[in-house]
């Protein structure tokens, strides 16, 4: 009846050494913040939240050395 048509998309590699190495230390840096810090401004609120997500989202682009941004503005930080 219906074909569904499925596009197999690769994720390439966009993150280099380095730049993983600095999501990676930001994303524990504001994992720590939001959870461990003790601050007033991480307290509660937007900005402990705010800090979770982009920790979060640091740590998964280290972790599969792919950016999704870095693919929509075509930028590669990788030697290849």
């Amino acid at each position: 009846m219906f074909q569904y048509v499925i596009r197999e998309h690769k994720m390439s590699i966009n993150v280099g050494t380095l730049d993983r190495t600095l999501r990676a230390i930001l994303g524990l840096v504001l994992l720590y913040l939001a959870f461990l810090s003790g601050l007033p401004a991480f307290a509660g609120g937007f900005m402990k939240y705010a800090a979770i997500a982009v920790g979060i989202v640091m740590l998964a682009t280290a972790a599969f050395r792919f950016c999704p941004l870095y693919t929509i503005l075509g930028v590669k930080t990788c030697r290849s």
